[in-house]
């Protein structure tokens, strides 16, 4: 159970003077005295529920905080003074709510087991394949070339790189088939 921190020493507040004959009338909304006063008397009782909903104090003090900041931002929406607490309960209980599907999406993400790392001779042999495969290219015909290219590492349909290239789509056919051809043997003859 979080440890609840004590609550903020009061400060009085301060009431304008009224001078004779003006009529004091509450404009529609919850005055900020009202909200202090609010604070004061509910604080701890909120800080209570953040506390049931999450597990941690600095947590449960950062929602009441920014439920109080909100309540102020909108007291001109709160008609009746009466309804701040119950708005501020509503707000500490979504708050709360958010901050704990933050966190599942934040254990999600970090849940997720990190790919392994190639060792190093695997990645060497990977950058010799390479070297292969490319040396092998540049022995292939250009329009072979072009093709396999186009068909394999620009993952290009048949149609799309016959379009690409202006050339047939039984030409794209036929030098794709010779190309791999000439690379498969390229690639098994000895080096």
């Amino acid at each position: 159970m979080p440890v609840i921190a004590p609550m903020p020493a009061a400060r009085p507040a301060r009431i304008p003077a009224q001078r004779e004959g003006d009529d004091l009338r509450v404009t529609a909304g919850t005055t900020v005295d009202h909200l202090t006063e609010t604070y004061r008397a509910h604080y701890r009782s909120l800080l209570g529920l953040a506390a049931l909903l999450l597990d941690d104090t600095a947590s449960c003090e950062d929602v009441v905080q920014e439920a109080f900041i909100r309540v102020h931002s909108a007291r001109k929406r709160v008609r009746d003074p009466e309804k701040t607490l119950a708005y501020l309960r509503q707000t500490v209980v979504n708050l709360s709510r958010s901050a704990l599907r933050r966190r599942i999406l934040g254990l999600k993400l970090l849940s997720k087991p990190m790919p392994d790392m190639a060792s190093a001779e695997e990645g060497a042999y990977d950058q010799l394949e390479r070297d292969e495969l490319i040396k092998a290219m540049r022995g292939l015909q250009r329009r072979q070339r072009e093709v396999l290219v186009l068909r394999y590492f620009a993952d290009m349909t048949e149609a799309q790189v016959a379009e690409t290239l202006g050339i047939s789509l039984g030409s794209v056919k036929a030098y794709g088939s010779r190309g791999i051809a000439a690379l498969r043997v390229a690639m098994e003859a000895p080096a």
